[in-house]
């Protein structure tokens, strides 16, 4: 019998709480239903990574293939079956910008939901789990992403000053707000 032990990265979280209190489901601006349509229920757990390095702070751009075409947030993405979330946040930074990371730990776990369209239309009833990591990139080069056709766009280091001018989704904003204390609030 084998027997493979892994450390695990996160030891004990700063944050662990959502950002906001749990409200009404929040929906869709712009969401039109169709007579008798019923949302089907998601759900996502994802892990993240808030990367700074002396190039500054890693951004990536999201794709086409997203309902935030443009706009940018942390790298990172969804868990893959039997996939831990440490492994996953090494994978998605690695495949989103080329960047190898050392991660510090858990700054926050954030939950979401919302009834609106997926990108291919269909109507869902989404629950997003984000959990946020706090690393350093010790090499950090150039970014180039490897997961070509993915919901990464592109990726780049920006100066923390330059991140307020960012476009950055709303929920992607609070959060870096928590985890960079972007706003001097000492949170």
């Amino acid at each position: 019998m084998t027997f493979l032990v892994e450390a695990a990265v996160a030891r004990v979280p700063q944050v662990v709480a959502p950002l906001e209190p749990e409200r009404e489901l929040r929906r869709d601006r712009e969401l039109v239903l169709g007579e008798g349509e019923v949302p089907k229920r998601c759900q996502r757990v994802s892990a993240h990574a808030f990367v700074t390095s002396s190039r500054g702070v890693l951004m990536t751009q999201f794709s086409d293939r997203t309902n935030a075409s443009g706009q940018w947030g942390p790298p990172g993405g969804g868990l893959e079956p039997g996939e831990g979330p440490d492994s996953a946040v090494f994978r998605e930074v690695w495949e989103e910008s080329g960047q190898g990371i050392e991660v510090s730990g858990l700054a926050l776990v954030q939950s979401l939901r919302w009834i609106g369209r997926a990108p291919g239309g269909r109507l869902e009833d989404f629950h997003a789990v984000r959990l946020v990591y706090r690393a350093v990139c010790p090499e950090p080069t150039e970014p180039v992403v490897h997961d070509i056709g993915g919901t990464t766009a592109t990726a780049a280091w920006f100066r923390p000053g330059d991140l307020e001018l960012l476009a950055i989704t709303p929920s992607w904003r609070s959060i870096l707000r928590v985890v960079s204390d972007l706003d001097g609030s000492g949170a």
